[in-house]
């Protein structure tokens, strides 16, 4: 029994040292699919062998408890009966036999064993040779990528270093460029900063041809406002404001509308008073002159009307059926009889004539009416005082025959603020004709053409030279 046991541990001894040196080496770890694919066959090598070992394993232990269970019997039989010892030696023979039995199945069970792992050994040894062989390949491709990386390094140095002397160049043309620039915006700089004194100097010049013109605009002008007064005249002096209306040169209905329209306009501002100022005026159309005298008469405002040289006909009406007349001492006011001319058969020249007598008495009857005398007594007297009737008389003389209400010695123009040498003024015979065209006939006479009249209309105008045609 004793012996037996013995057996049973060398068995397992030698079974543990035959495991031991039967364990794998570690294969190397090169990285590679050849590496990878002679450790794949390396395990499954392994997973057979340790799979062998447990069957071995499982085989001794099965004996072992077999062993245990025949060295129970045999005590049992060696304690109840020693009687029975020669049969016991018998069975204990037997015992032994199937032990001896046992022993050789399990020598054989080894050598199968050995036999099937020295095979494995043989396949591992094979495959750790393979692994080393790929191990050397390995490194010697990851000496030769090792080489080629420090060939592409040198390379990537050398780009790197051409790259950097570039860069250089580049900055160097950039920094050139820059101070290039800073030049020109130096330059620029400077240029804006002489433009600036330029235009200072430009604003000043302007500022001093403004001022200039300035002063210009304000010599064009009085810089005083006109004079507004209830009672402009007082003391032989009359003072004429910006309500003033000019009636020069013959009337007819253009002038006319001139003179009405400022009248109705300078109603409509104030009821300070108005002035018709006369240069010289021959009279003009009886119609036009009539609407004059209507105008005045609606007037709210006082109507002055100023004589500062001559009036004739139409005008001395005007002058003389004024509410307010005033003439310089030496102005001429002149009344004569209305002359006209007619054209047709004799019929119509007798009703022309009639017609021409009408308006003699409408605009002649009032001024006798106003002297104090009779219509035939006014022409009596114009014949009288001259052979073709036309009967003038100074301003100072035109007061006793109330053609003015006075005489005026000084006259203030308050009205005219504005220089008149900035004015575009027609002066001279044009500015005595009304604006008409001056011409000169066949004789070299000059003369201007009267304006169409309106039906029933007649010219009472002053004509000795046949000036006016």
């Amino acid at each position: 029994m004793i012996r037996t046991l013995i057996m049973i541990g060398s068995i397992c001894l030698a079974q543990g040292a035959w495991a031991q040196a039967q364990q794998p080496a570690k294969p190397a770890d090169n990285g590679s699919a050849a590496a990878v694919k002679e450790k794949s066959k390396a395990q499954q090598f392994n997973d057979e062998r340790d799979e062998l070992k447990a069957q071995y394993d499982l085989l001794i232990q099965k004996q072992r408890a077999k062993l245990a269970e025949l060295e129970a019997e045999y005590n049992r039989i060696n304690m109840d009966n020693r009687l029975a010892s020669e049969k016991a030696v018998g069975d204990l023979a037997k015992v032994k036999s199937d032990l001896d039995r046992i022993s050789s199945e399990n020598k054989l069970a080894d050598e199968k064993f050995k036999a099937a792992t020295a095979a494995q050994n043989t396949e591992l040894q094979r495959l750790m040779l393979d692994n080393k062989l790929s191990d050397e390949n390995s490194r010697k491709a990851v000496a030769d990528v090792a080489a080629q990386l420090a060939r592409l390094k040198a390379a990537n140095d050398l780009a790197a270093e051409k790259l950097r002397e570039q860069a250089l160049t580049d900055t160097r043309e950039k920094n050139a460029i820059e101070l290039e620039m800073k030049r020109m915006d130096l330059k620029e700089r400077q240029i804006k900063i002489e433009k600036l004194v330029m235009d200072s100097r430009m604003d000043k010049l302007n500022a001093d041809l403004a001022l200039r013109a300035r002063k210009e605009e304000w010599k064009k002008e009085s810089n005083t406002e006109p004079v507004y007064t209830d009672k402009p005249f007082a003391n032989g002096k009359l003072v004429i404001s910006d309500r003033r209306i000019a009636m020069n040169g013959p009337i007819f209905m253009s002038s006319a509308d001139n003179v009405t329209d400022r009248i109705e306009y300078f109603n409509n501002i104030s009821s300070a008073p108005i002035f018709i100022v006369i240069d010289v005026c021959p009279g003009g159309s009886v119609m036009a002159g009539y609407r004059i005298l209507k105008a005045m008469e609606a007037s709210k405002a006082p109507v002055y009307v100023v004589v500062k040289s001559m009036v004739a006909s139409m005008g001395s009406v005007i002058t003389t059926m004024a509410e307010r007349s005033y003439a310089y001492p030496t102005a001429v006011i002149l009344h004569h009889q209305m002359s006209s001319m007619a054209w047709g058969n004799m019929t119509q020249m007798k009703e022309q004539l009639e017609m021409a007598k009408q308006w003699d008495e409408r605009i002649n009857l009032p001024v006798a009416k106003k002297m104090g005398v009779s219509l035939a007594q006014f022409r009596k007297m114009m014949y009288e005082k001259n052979s073709d009737g036309d009967w003038e008389e100074f301003g100072d003389k035109a007061v006793d025959y109330k053609w003015v209400t006075g005489v005026v010695e000084r006259i203030e123009e308050t009205g005219q603020v504005k220089n008149p040498d900035m004015q575009e003024t027609v002066r001279t015979a044009s500015r005595y004709n009304g604006g008409l065209e001056e011409k000169t006939d066949e004789k070299g006479q000059r003369y201007v053409q009267l304006p169409r009249l309106a039906p029933y209309d007649f010219y009472a105008i002053y004509n000795p030279d046949k000036y006016y045609r």
